[in-house]
């Protein structure tokens, strides 16, 4: 007699990893929305076709790695940037002084539509005929030009975004509420570098003083390259802040 095991194919995903990512694509495509509340857990195995137990495992999941979060005898809710939580999750620079209170003062330079170069391109995977929004403006920490910063987006995503004669401070929360897009995760590279002359210009610095540039690259909840944020930082007064747990 010949016994067969059974083993997963490669490919094989667990049934409550398949509603996690049903989940998610139902909020990447607008049925759920940041700060909305989701159905409840019932009403999802009805509508998925799987038990109370797998949806539990998946919204948990999805708990866990801040897609979701829950309200004690409330439900369900899709997470949203609000200022905390951007303060929190993405803006690590802080005033040698003391922790910084609330996201510093975004003035808005300039807002065009460009024709990437290479690595832009590469960045986003963009086609030769693409185009990519810049945003170039400049963070005041009490009352003081701090950080240049040149953002970076594909116009495929954000629209006429470039438009737009005033952004909001916070650009995360922006995305969510006009475009559906959720920043989920960034990559930051930290590195020394030595101002320029629009360093020297918009910061009011001498020439060649030594600046923090830290290089962003941050992805939606689907994976997609979404945001690409170039950072100059005087950091006379400031300081990177990670912390671990």
């Amino acid at each position: 007699m010949t016994t067969s095991t059974s083993q997963p194919s490669p490919t094989f995903k667990p049934l409550y990893k398949q509603v996690q990512e049903l989940i998610t694509e139902r909020i990447i495509e607008g049925s759920w929305k940041p700060g909305e509340i989701l159905p409840s857990e019932f009403q999802l195995a009805d509508l998925l076709g799987v038990s109370q137990g797998t949806v539990r495992k998946a919204l948990n999941a999805l708990t866990e790695d801040n897609v979701l979060f829950r309200r004690q005898g409330v439900g369900t809710f899709v997470s949203e940037h609000t200022l905390q939580k951007m303060m929190f999750h993405f803006f690590h620079f802080k005033s040698d002084n003391g922790d910084i209170p609330e996201l510093p003062y975004a003035q808005l330079l300039e807002t065009q539509l460009i024709t990437p170069d290479e690595h832009l391109r590469t960045v986003f995977d963009l086609t030769s005929d693409e185009k990519v929004i810049e945003i170039h403006r400049v963070r005041s920490i009490n009352n003081t030009a701090s950080i240049r910063e040149l953002i970076y987006l594909p116009h495929r995503y954000f629209a006429d975004l470039h438009k737009e004669e005033k952004l909001p401070h916070s650009l995360y929360h922006y995305y969510q509420q006009h475009f559906n897009i959720t920043v989920h995760k960034a990559t930051d590279r930290l590195k020394a570098v030595l101002a320029d002359d629009q360093d020297q210009s918009v910061l009011n610095i001498a020439a060649g003083q030594p600046l923090l540039e830290v290089i962003r690259t941050a992805r939606a909840l689907d994976g997609r390259t979404v945001e690409y944020r170039i950072s100059r930082a005087n950091s006379e007064d400031l300081h990177y802040l990670v912390e671990l747990n």
